[in-house]
C-alpha cells in the first residue's frame, strides 16, 4: 500500500523535521544535486590551476578571487535580499552561476584555457556568490519559519557536506577517467535542479519578508553596537576564515607533493572533510537545541584547530583522511551553530544583512587567508602553512574564551 505524502512528513525523525515543508524539501532536494556540481567544479579547478601553473601562489590567489567579491559586495546583496523577492533573486543568481560554469567547460574544452582565464571565472562566481549567500540564507526562514529554523540551516549544511563527499571524490574518478573538462560541465547541468525547485515552490506558502528600514546603515550599527555577543561569534568566524579555510586551497599540494597520491587520492582527502562535515551538521540537526551555545561554538574551534595542526605533521595518507574528518565536522559545528544564533537573536527586516555579514566574515575575509596561506607555503611549504593557521585559529579561541567570560554564557 503506498503511503501518503503527509503520512511521510508526520513520519520524519526530529534529525529531518524541517523537510516537513514542502518548498523546504524542494529546495533541499535541488541543492543537494546542485551542490554535488559545486564540489565537482571546486575540485577541478584546483586541479586545472596546478596542472597549468604548478604554483602555490597561484592557487592561493585562484582561491582569492573568489572570496574578494564576497568580502566587497555581500552587504549590497544583504540589502537586495531584504529589499526583494529572495525566490526570485535566486533564480537569478542560480542561473548566472550555471552559465559562467558552462563558460569555463567550454574554454576547457576547447584547450584554449589559461590560468587567467581561470581567475576571470573565480571572480566572476564569487560576485554571483556575495548576493546568492545571503539571500539563500535568509530564504531559509520564510520557507519553514522560526520554529524549525535550527533545523532547516543544519539540514542544508548537511546537503552541503553530502555533496562534498561524493563531488570530489566523483571529480577524481572523472578527471582521471574522462577529463578535467567534463567536471564543469556536470557542474552547469547539476544546477537545473535547483532552478526546477525554485520554478515549482508554491510561493502561497512562504512567510513573508520583514518591512526594510529606511537608514539600513544607522539601523545596523545601532544594533550591532548594543549586540556585542553577536560580534565576536562574527569574530570567531573570521578567525576560521583566514586561518583554517585556506586548507583547501593548499590541499592539491599537500596530495601530490607530502602524502605523495594523485587525483583520486585528493579527491578522498577533500571528500574525508565532507563525512566529518555530514557527520557534524547531522549532530547540530538531531541536538543543536541542547546545551549552551558557547559551548558549540568554543568546542568545535578548539577540534578544528587541534585537527588541522595535528594534520600538518601527518605523512600518513590514512591518518591525515582521519584528521580531516575531524576537521570537518569541527568547522560545520561551529558555523551552523553560528548561523543559527545569528538568525535567531536578530528581527526579520535584518535578516539578510547579517547573513551579508556572515557570508564576509565566513567566506569574504578568506582572499586574505588564502593569499597568506599561499605565500606562506611558496616560501615555508604547505605544512608549514596549515600548521601556523591552525595554532592562530587556536590560540584566538582560547583567548576569547578565557578573556571574554559573557562569552561562555550564550543562551
Amino acid at each position: 500500500m503506498a503511503i501518503a505524502p503527509q503520512q511521510i512528513e508526520r513520519q520524519l525523525p526530529a534529525t529531518f523535521a524541517a523537510l516537513r515543508d514542502r518548498n523546504f524539501r524542494l529546495f533541499w532536494t535541488g541543492q543537494l544535486i546542485s551542490l554535488v556540481g559545486t564540489w565537482m567544479q571546486s575540485v577541478a579547478q584546483g586541479w586545472l590551476v596546478l596542472q597549468l601553473t604548478n604554483s602555490a601562489l597561484m592557487l592561493g590567489l585562484v582561491g582569492a578571487a573568489s572570496s574578494l567579491p564576497i568580502l566587497l559586495l555581500s552587504y549590497v546583496g544583504g540589502m537586495v535580499a531584504d529589499r526583494t523577492s529572495k525566490r526570485h533573486l535566486l533564480l537569478v543568481t542560480q542561473t548566472a552561476s550555471m552559465l559562467l560554469a558552462f563558460a569555463l567547460w567550454g574554454l576547457v574544452y576547447s584547450g584554449v584555457v589559461q590560468s587567467w582565464h581561470v581567475v576571470a571565472m573565480a571572480l566572476g562566481l564569487g560576485t554571483v556568490l556575495s548576493f546568492d549567500i545571503p539571500v539563500r540564507q535568509a530564504f531559509v526562514v520564510e520557507m519553514v519559519g522560526r520554529q524549525d529554523l535550527v533545523n532547516a540551516i543544519a539540514l542544508n549544511s548537511s546537503a552541503f557536506n553530502a555533496a562534498r563527499i561524493f563531488g570530489p571524490a566523483l571529480a577524481g574518478a572523472v578527471i582521471a577517467s574522462a577529463g578535467i573538462a567534463n567536471c564543469f560541465f556536470f557542474n552547469g547541468l547539476s544546477f537545473l535542479a535547483v532552478l526546477a525547485a525554485l520554478a515549482l515552490m508554491d510561493p502561497r506558502l512562504l512567510n513573508g519578508p520583514g518591512q526594510a528600514p529606511r537608514s539600513g546603515l544607522r539601523e545596523m550599527r545601532e544594533f550591532l553596537g548594543a549586540q556585542r555577543p553577536l560580534l565576536l561569534v562574527l569574530l570567531l568566524a573570521s578567525v576560521l576564515s583566514v586561518f583554517v579555510l585556506p586548507y583547501a586551497v593548499l590541499m592539491p599540494l599537500i596530495a601530490r607533493d607530502v602524502l605523495g597520491v594523485g587525483a583520486a587520492g585528493y579527491g578522498m582527502l577533500m571528500s574525508a572533510t565532507g563525512v566529518g562535515a555530514l557527520a557534524g551538521a547531522l549532530t547540530v540537526a538531531t541536538f543543536g537545541r541542547r546545551g549552551s551555545r558557547s559551548r558549540w561554538i568554543f568546542g568545535s574551534s578548539a577540534m578544528v584547530s587541534a585537527a588541522l595542526l595535528a594534520f600538518s605533521f601527518s605523512r600518513s595518507f590514512d591518518l591525515s583522511l582521519a584528521l580531516l574528518f575531524f576537521v570537518g565536522l569541527g568547522v560545520v559545528m561551529q558555523s551552523t551553530t553560528s548561523n543559527s544564533f545569528l538568525q535567531l537573536s536578530v528581527p526579520d527586516h535584518l535578516r539578510g544583512r547579517i547573513m551579508a555579514l556572515f557570508g564576509i566574515t565566513f567566506m569574504g575575509f578568506t582572499p586574505l587567508g588564502n593569499l597568506v596561506a599561499g605565500v606562506t607555503a611558496h616560501f615555508l611549504g604547505a605544512p608549514a602553512a596549515l600548521g601556523l593557521g591552525a595554532g592562530l585559529a587556536g590560540a584566538t579561541t582560547l583567548a576569547v574564551w578565557l578573556g571574554i567570560p559573557r562569552m561562555r554564557r550564550l543562551p
